[in-house]
């Protein structure tokens, strides 16, 4: 079957093709009852017009862009699916692009091409002061930043550090004080993420009376295989710690493997907490600091919607709170 065309809708309608045409780009110069006539006839025609000609005449794209340094991520699709749920029901479509891991070398996302295909954009965990978010920024259009702090654009993002500290007090209270840590890759650059969930390992410790120790710091690479090997690591030291606190619950399934394959248990053997609030940490049994990544990116989105709406509108902060959620892998010692 042939599409249809704005022939086909100026037959049905009774007018001319440039009064169709007119119409459906909604210059103020057609009537508004001939409009409305043309629209539904249109509509019952099931009329679907050019995206590429609707930004020629508006110079709106309908679409936002999503940038992402790990879209495969659990966290990150929860976040993206924040984000459409919100955007349902808004007309603008999704232009996902992920750059890879910021820590390896990477061409920058080609951020004027990705600018002719969307209206604004959403970064995820990426920091404000990456090179990767340069050019982003200097665009003139709405951008807002997920997991990151900035005074340059919206924001929304946890008290990570808040986050970890509390994990990290937790353990503490169980009766711990070899503390052990798995992290992403990199803990003491400002510049990274992953640096201000360190920070709360380390207040943790410090309100204890604790010092962080080197040997118990081992990275995990975000991944689950990464968690196991760094727990394998952990274990072998001549003073295993008694407890871990894993900064993703990914590397915490590893870390629970690798405790398994060594006949130990968490929760008996060993104190482990999680971050994130996986899906799968409850059918594990696994402690975590839970984030409303949902709601994460619901927030994002609604931010977006309003600076699409406002036009030039103030920069805004948003931080929503986490929570432990205790199960069998930090139960109390007996």
């Amino acid at each position: 079957m042939s599409s249809v065309g704005i022939r086909d809708i100026a037959k049905a309608a009774g007018v001319s093709t440039a009064t169709v045409s007119r119409a459906l780009r909604g210059f103020a110069t057609v009537d508004p009852e001939l409009r409305d006539h043309v629209l539904a006839v249109a509509d019952s025609l099931n009329y679907v017009g050019s995206p590429a000609a609707a930004a020629l005449s508006t110079g709106k794209m309908n679409a936002i862009g999503i940038i992402t340094p790990h879209l495969s991520r659990w966290s990150s699709m929860r976040m993206v699916g924040g984000i459409e749920r919100e955007l349902r029901g808004s007309g603008l479509d999704l232009v996902l692009y992920s750059m890879g891991d910021p820590n390896d070398p990477h061409p920058r996302p080609p951020i004027q091409r990705l600018r002719t295909r969307v209206d604004a954009f959403i970064a995820m965990s990426v920091a404000a002061e990456s090179p990767d978010l340069e050019a982003l920024l200097a665009l003139d259009v709405p951008v807002c930043l997920i997991g990151t702090e900035s005074d340059l654009v919206s924001c929304v993002l946890i008290d990570d550090t808040e986050g970890a500290r509390t994990a990290t007090s937790h353990l503490v209270a169980l009766g711990h004080a070899r503390i052990g840590l798995i992290f992403g890759r990199q803990i003491r650059d400002p510049l990274v993420l992953e640096h201000t969930r360190y920070l709360g390992y380390v207040a943790g410790l410090n309100d204890a009376g604790l010092e962080p120790q080197p040997e118990l710091e081992v990275a995990g690479g975000f991944t689950i295989d990464g968690g196991e090997q760094a727990m394998h690591r952990l274990l072998d030291l001549p003073e295993p710690p008694t407890a871990v606190f894993a900064m993703s619950d990914e590397m915490a399934f590893g870390a629970l493997r690798a405790l398994a394959a060594r006949g130990l248990r968490a929760g008996r053997d060993l104190a482990l907490v999680g971050f994130d609030g996986h899906d799968m940490a409850d059918y594990l049994g696994l402690s975590t600091i839970a984030q409303p990544l949902e709601q994460i990116g619901g927030a994002a989105a609604t931010e977006i919607l309003a600076s699409l709406e406002e036009g030039d509108r103030p920069a805004t902060k948003t931080v929503l709170g986490t929570r432990l959620v205790v199960r069998q892998s930090s139960r109390p010692r007996i």
